[in-house]
């Protein structure tokens, strides 16, 4: 019960093992999204070229950085309302 007292509850080894898993495949999901969106997004199905050109190149770079922008936003703003609901500032919740 160290969690009444601001600390992480304590993990057992295989719900670490789980969490580790959780947490890879959500960032295999988000890379996953992130490249079906901006390569649909900026680069045309009939391409003719092996290399990507100048503005395929910005394109896919601006289109990388909006999403970790968000991405970063969106986890700023859970990590508030997270907080918010565990009362006193959300001591070892979510942090």
């Amino acid at each position: 019960m160290s969690f009444l007292f601001g600390g992480q509850p304590k993990l057992s080894s295989a719900e670490k093992v789980a969490a580790a898993e959780t947490e890879v495949e959500m960032i295999s999901d988000m890379f996953n999204r992130l490249v079906q969106s901006c390569t649909k997004k900026c680069i045309p199905p009939d391409y003719r070229e092996g290399d990507l050109n100048k503005g395929e190149s910005v394109c896919l770079d601006r289109c990388v950085a909006k999403m970790f922008e968000v991405n970063v936003k969106v986890s700023e703003k859970m990590q508030e309302v997270s907080g918010a609901k565990g009362g006193a500032g959300g001591m070892g919740f979510g942090m």
